[in-house]
């Protein structure tokens, strides 16, 4: 049937993932937790077990780590409860494996500016971290950190996929970021698992033809979103007019261009689950709502992603990719 969604992929069946060795990335490697500092993992339901592993990570660097349990929130930007927003900002470093995404919420970028350092980590799964955190951090890191200073550079991008998308974007004088992993300085912070570099735009005009719809998964039928002056007008085919209704709720500024964002990560693979989806080598994501966490100026509970698969993306006519290929020079 046209239209559904689904989230699957394989290597989902009949797995019992090792989280050691991504649980120790994460504290370790990205977040360089030491002794003595306060580390607060932020949870819901779903995210218990992943976070409970947080933590006691974090415990063994030397840590006062702390798990903080709230409901789930009912949509990607959404604040979290008061006293999760004050634990926020009275820790050292914060982890938050949710269900929904706080990374776009006010109380996030508050903790940010305050200098803590920290990782959001929105739907993620046990064998999805096993897996996607696998990557080789080095060349990862290299492609996020290209793709960012071509953005951070550029004043215009071109999208195009072989299903119709052609969306053009201006991106003079805001700021490329790469979500390389490296969380480690002070106010750092990133999705895990990571692999992107990204960008929000000043306004975009086109269309976009999306296979993974966050947060609804995986679409049958590819929606296609029409944008004009940097606002999504209308989202048509498969799951394209229920997620319409999700950001019509906020406005305009739910409908707001809010990122350009290119996957950097190969380990990444399409499960409908957006955090994964938008780190695929060789896709393009665009996301509406909140911008003002990464350089924009909307500020709006909600931040909605949707991956283009197999796509071609020109700044200021520089080839980064052709048809799903990673084709940047010297990344």
């Amino acid at each position: 049937m046209f239209g559904r969604a689904h989230l699957w992929a394989p290597h989902m069946i009949n797995q019992v993932p090792d989280l050691t060795p991504s649980v120790q990335t994460v504290v370790h490697r990205c977040l360089a937790v030491k002794p003595g500092e306060d580390v607060v993992v932020i949870v819901d339901g779903g995210t218990r077990a992943i976070g409970e592993a947080l933590r006691e990570e974090a415990a063994g660097a030397g840590a006062d780590a702390v798990l903080a349990v709230m409901d789930p929130r009912e949509m990607d930007g959404n604040e979290p409860p008061p006293a999760i927003a004050a634990a926020l900002t009275a820790c050292d470093v914060f982890i938050a494996p949710t269900t929904r995404s706080l990374s776009h919420t006010t109380a996030r970028k508050r903790a940010s500016d305050d200098g803590v350092r920290g990782a959001t980590m929105p739907g993620v799964t046990e064998e999805m971290l096993a897996r996607v955190m696998a990557v080789d951090f080095d060349v990862m890191a290299g492609r996020s950190r290209a793709v960012a200073a071509l953005l951070d550079a550029a004043d215009v991008a071109h999208v195009t996929c072989p299903r119709g998308s052609d969306l053009t974007l201006d991106i003079s004088g805001r700021r490329g970021i790469a979500d390389d992993g490296d969380l480690t300085a002070r106010g750092a912070f990133g999705n895990l698992p990571c692999g992107e570099g990204f960008i929000a735009p000043l306004s975009g005009e086109g269309r976009v033809v999306a296979s993974s719809v966050g947060p609804l998964g995986i679409s049958d039928e590819p929606a296609t979103l029409t944008v004009r002056h940097g606002l999504v007008v209308s989202a048509e085919g498969g799951l394209g007019p229920e997620w319409l209704k999700l950001l019509d709720v906020h406005g305009e500024p739910g409908h707001n261009l809010a990122e350009l964002g290119v996957g950097t990560n190969d380990r990444a693979e399409l499960t409908g689950l957006v955090l994964e989806d938008e780190k695929i080598l060789g896709t393009v994501h665009v996301a509406f709502g909140a911008s003002a966490g990464i350089g924009g100026t909307v500020a709006v509970p909600i931040h909605l992603d949707v991956v283009v698969l197999k796509a071609s993306l020109e700044i200021d006519g520089q080839p980064v990719l052709e048809e799903g290929r990673f084709v940047l020079d010297g990344a």
